[in-house]
C-alpha cells in the first residue's frame, strides 16, 4: 500500500513538470529523472570539475599567457561547451579545456602559435564530425571494447582521485606506492569516499554532493580551508581573446601537432562519451548510442571556439561521471553546469574552497561505479577479453585515455586476425588500427 500512496504522489507531482518548458526542452520524464536531480547533478559535476578554473589558468600563465585572461578563458569556454552540449545534445556532460593538450614550454613553441595548432585542429575535428566519419567510427567500434573503454576512464579517473588526494603517490622504487594516511588530506579523501559508498547504498538523495560539502566544512573546521571572500570582478579577456597565430601553423614542424591535438581530441572524447553513455542509459537496445552525432558536434564546435577565446580543445570531462552518478540524465544537468561556470566568473574566491580532496572522494568512488561494465564482456572468448583488458589497465598506466584505446584497438584487429575470425573485423576498424599504429609510428 506504502508503494502504491508513493507512486500516486509522484504522479500527482509530475504533470507540471511534464508541460513545463524545461519538460519540453529536455523531456525529463522519458529519461525518469526531474529538475531537482537534474540540478544536483550539474551542481555536482561542477564541483568536481570546478578544478579547471584554477589549474588551467596556472598552466597557461607559466607559459606566459596572462593569467586573469586565461582564467576567464577558460570560464567562458567551458560555459558555452557545457551549454551546447545539454541544449543541442541534451547529454549530462559537461566540458571544459584539456589540460593533456599543451605544447607550449615542451616543444619550443610560443603560445599564439599552439592556440593556432588549437584551432586548425578543432576545424580538422569539426569536418570530420560533420561529414558523420567520425560517428561511422565510433558506432563501429565492438561492443567489449566500448565497456571497456567506459572502464578503463574510470580506472583513469580513479587515479586521478587516489593521486590529487595523496593516497597514491610517486615512489622512484615502484614507480607507485601508499601515502601517508595520517596525513589529514588523504584521510578526509578517504572519508569522503566511504561516505558517499554508505550515502548511497542507503539511497540518499544528492549523497555525493551532501558528502563534498561535509568534508569540506571539516576542512574548514581544522583550518585547511580558508574563507577568501565571496565575489570578485572578472579580469578582462582581451589579452587571450583571437590572439592565435594560424598563419605560423603552417609549416611542416607543426603538422605533428596539430594531428597529436586531433587524435588525443578524438579518442579521449570517445572513451569519454561511451562512459557517459553507458553510465547514464543513453545506449538503445540495439546498441546505438543516443544523439551521439549531436554530441560529438557539440563537443567539436566547442573546442573551435575555446581557440578563439584562448584556451586548449574543449573536451568532455570524465568528471560529468559524477553527476550521473547523482542522478543526472539529461542536458538540463550540463546546462547546470555551464550557468555555474559563468557564475564562477564573480564567485571565483567561493568556488575556490572547495579543496581537492574533498572532490578526490567523489571521483574515487565514481570509479568503482564504472568499472561494472566490465561484467558485460564475453569472458570466455579471448579474442573479445582479452583487447578489452588491454583497453582497461593502460589507460591509468600510461595515464593516457587516448592510448589505452589505441593499444586496445591494435589488439583486438590483431587477435581477430590472428585467430582466423577476419569476418568480426569491420572496415573502420582496420583503418583506425592503422591510424594508430600511425600515431605510435609517427607521433
Amino acid at each position: 500500500m506504502e508503494s502504491r500512496k508513493s507512486e500516486a504522489s509522484t504522479l500527482e507531482l509530475s504533470p507540471p513538470l511534464r508541460t513545463g518548458l524545461l519538460e519540453r526542452i529536455f523531456k525529463l520524464s522519458l529519461h525518469g529523472t526531474t529538475v531537482k536531480t537534474e540540478l544536483i547533478a550539474g551542481l555536482t559535476t561542477f564541483i568536481t570539475m570546478a578544478y579547471i578554473i584554477f589549474v588551467n589558468p596556472n598552466i597557461m600563465a607559466d607559459a606566459g599567457i596572462d593569467h586573469g585572461a586565461a582564467f576567464v578563458a577558460t570560464c567562458i569556454a567551458a560555459a558555452l561547451g557545457c551549454l551546447l552540449m545539454g541544449l543541442y545534445a541534451n547529454w549530462p556532460v559537461g566540458l571544459a579545456p584539456g589540460m593533456g593538450h599543451t605544447v607550449v614550454g615542451t616543444m619550443g613553441y610560443n603560445w599564439e602559435t599552439a592556440l593556432g595548432a588549437v584551432f586548425v585542429s578543432g576545424v580538422l575535428f569539426m569536418i570530420l564530425t560533420f561529414s558523420r566519419i567520425r560517428e561511422w567510427l565510433l558506432n563501429s567500434i565492438p561492443v567489449s571494447l566500448r565497456y571497456a573503454m567506459g572502464a578503463g576512464v574510470g580506472l583513469f579517473l580513479g587515479l586521478i582521485g587516489l593521486k590529487t588526494a595523496g593516497i597514491v603517490v610517486d615512489s622512484p622504487a615502484t614507480l607507485i606506492k601508499l601515502g601517508s594516511l595520517r596525513e589529514p588530506g588523504p584521510l578526509l579523501a578517504a572519508i569522503c569516499f566511504l561516505m558517499i559508498a554508505i550515502l548511497s547504498y542507503h539511497k540518499v538523495f544528492g549523497a555525493i554532493l551532501i558528502s563534498i560539502i561535509t568534508v569540506t566544512l571539516a576542512g574548514w573546521g581544522i583550518g585547511l580551508v580558508h574563507y577568501e571572500g565571496i565575489m570578485s570582478a572578472p579580469p578582462s579577456l582581451a589579452p587571450t581573446f583571437m590572439a592565435m597565430n594560424v598563419a605560423g601553423v603552417f609549416n611542416v614542424s607543426m603538422i605533428s601537432v596539430v594531428l597529436a591535438f586531433l587524435f588525443v581530441h578524438m579518442f579521449d572524447t570517445a572513451g569519454t562519451l561511451m562512459g557517459v553513455a553507458q553510465r547514464a542509459n543513453l545506449v538503445n537496445a540495439d546498441g546505438r548510442i543516443e544523439n551521439l552525432s549531436r554530441a560529438m558536434k557539440a563537443d567539436s564546435a566547442s573546442s573551435v571556439f575555446g581557440a578563439v577565446v584562448g584556451v586548449p580543445p574543449v573536451t568532455s570531462y570524465v568528471e560529468s561521471a559524477a553527476g550521473v552518478a547523482a542522478g543526472g540524465r539529461t542536458g538540463l544537468t550540463a546546462v547546470t553546469v555551464g550557468v555555474l561556470f559563468i557564475a564562477a566568473m564573480f564567485f571565483a574566491p567561493l568556488a575556490g574552497m572547495i579543496p581537492a580532496y574533498a572532490t578526490a572522494g567523489a571521483l574515487i568512488y565514481v570509479a568503482m561505479l564504472m568499472m561494472g561494465g566490465m561484467a558485460h564482456i564475453e569472458w570466455d572468448e579471448a579474442t573479445d577479453s582479452i583487447p578489452a583488458i588491454v583497453t582497461a589497465i593502460m589507460m591509468p598506466l600510461t595515464f593516457s585515455v587516448a592510448d589505452g584505446i589505441a593499444l586496445g584497438f591494435i589488439t583486438y584487429v590483431a587477435l581477430k586476425a590472428g585467430t582466423g575470425k577476419y569476418k568480426e573485423i569491420s572496415v573502420s576498424l582496420w583503418v583506425l588500427c592503422a591510424i594508430f599504429i600511425a600515431k605510435f609510428i609517427f607521433l
